[in-house]
């Protein structure tokens, strides 16, 4: 007898869950049924700022899979289609036409919720002004185009310094307008300790972004006819033709919890490690909706990132078309850059660390992208943190120039593998003068570590 497969969010785990359960089962077998409230499927947010900055040059280059491409694959994909509500108990969801308006009960047999994250809008007197816009979706990003083609003024305000707002301050630098970053912390790139949130930000302003720190933004000002004229704090105003929220996201789970599924501590959806709910046989979650285990402290967290996101669809596609598979968990590596300037991290900050009770030793070096005598050799800086007692590798954060951002995988790999400093220095990793120097940065900082636990005995 056919089953139906019911997927709410037609982007990176959904679309991945339907296209792997459509592999392992035909049609015949397995009805998909897939609802997305937006226009567009598949395609990569990641994107948008780079779509922005002109170095994309179209939207349709972000889409990996059309919604006509997954309907041809027997994926019945319901665009501008909300669900708003989830009845476990019926094994069913209604859902409204945004269209046409009307509302309609789809049943069930599996669940997939792939409902996503929602940006962080505060609550500020303004902030819904014309010309101040979130870049989650691919209609926000063309929102932001329509909006820098349309105002003739050429000064823009981020808030938020973040991934998100580093990468749009770049985007609209190259866009010609003289940005403007306001972050509440101590440094940009909160997801970095402040000394190498420092190296950011003295980057930043070499680069011609102005960047304000310890700046919470209280309130957006606008003109005589409506739109953002302006960006207040406690202490001054920053004047602004467009306004780009970068202040973060929270899970998307309103429907979740309304029907009572469990949630976690940052209000992601808890799943086991085939990313089925937790105590729901028939429910499966994935992407930024969801919170997942941290190798490194063994609990959960979220972690928005498109590269889990396609991960866990995959995984609940597989399990759901009958196979097995399972998302282990993640130590939360992280990559990006402002103009020529990488900025990486994999595993915990030193915050991190204190907040779960870990003793450690913090090593910081500096070095080279490649042999000091090669042309092009970059400088980067590398941070290393070890468990005190036991010397694991804890974390690892790299800001520097071409060439510095991937050597973070590395890491990365040794912290899923609960490597020791000590056990990474012997690491056979490739040498040529074009490509590092003898001992690679990331094996420098292993050494120093290492030397750092030895001396904490």
């Amino acid at each position: 007898m056919s089953e139906r497969l019911v997927v709410i969010g037609g982007d990176a785990a959904g679309m991945s869950a339907a296209s792997q359960a459509r592999r392992f089962r035909s049609p015949s077998e397995l009805e998909i049924v897939a609802f997305e409230r937006g226009r567009f499927s598949s395609y990569s947010a990641c994107g948008i700022p780079y779509w922005v900055g002109g170095d994309v040059a179209a939207r349709e280059e972000l889409i990996a899979r059309s919604p006509e491409e997954h309907r041809a694959r027997d994926i019945g994909l319901r665009t501008r289609t909300e669900v708003t509500e989830i009845d476990l108990p019926g094994q069913r969801v209604r859902s409204r036409d945004l269209e046409a308006g009307t509302e309609t009960w789809t049943g069930f047999d599996k669940l997939v919720i792939a409902t996503g994250a929602r940006p962080l809008r505060p609550p500020l007197p303004g902030i819904d002004a014309p010309g101040v816009h979130g870049v989650q979706t691919l209609d926000d990003g063309q929102a932001l185009l329509d909006s820098l083609s349309a105002t003739p003024g050429r000064r823009a305000v981020v808030v938020g310094a973040g991934y998100i707002g580093v990468e749009m301050a770049e985007a609209l630098l190259n866009r010609g307008y003289e940005v403007t970053v306001l972050t509440r912390g101590e440094q940009p790139m909160a997801t970095l300790d402040p000394d190498m949130g420092r190296l950011v930000h003295r980057a930043m302003d070499g680069l011609g972004i102005r960047t304000v720190v310890s700046a919470p933004v209280t309130k957006v000002l606008t003109g005589s006819d409506g739109r953002v004229r302006a960006v207040a704090t406690e202490e001054d105003e920053y004047p602004a033709d467009v306004v780009v929220l970068g202040t973060g996201v929270e899970p998307e789970t309103s429907l979740a919890r309304a029907a009572g599924l469990p949630l976690g501590a940052h209000g992601g959806l808890l799943t086991d490690l085939s990313m089925r709910v937790r105590g729901h046989g028939n429910v499966w979650a994935g992407g930024d909706c969801v919170e997942v285990l941290d190798l490194v402290t063994g609990r959960e967290r979220h972690v928005p990132l498109g590269t889990h996101a396609n991960k866990h669809g995959q995984v609940i596609g597989a399990n759901v078309g009958g196979g097995y598979a399972t998302f282990p968990g993640v130590v939360g590596t992280a990559v990006s850059k402002v103009c020529d300037l990488e900025i990486a991290r994999t595993g915990l900050r030193e915050k991190d660390a204190r907040e779960v009770g870990l003793r450690f030793v913090a090593a910081t070096v500096e070095s080279t992208s490649r042999a000091g005598y090669y042309p092009g050799a970059a400088p980067m800086t590398v941070k290393m943190l070890a468990e005190r007692r036991t010397g694991r590798l804890l974390g690892v954060q790299i800001v520097g120039r071409e060439g510095a951002a991937k050597r973070v995988d590395v890491a990365a790999v040794a912290l899923t593998a609960g490597m020791t400093v000590e056990e990474m220095t012997a690491l056979d990793l490739g040498y040529a003068p074009p490509f590092s120097p003898v001992w690679d940065p990331v094996l420098i900082a292993a050494r120093k570590a290492a030397g750092a636990v030895r001396a904490a005995g």
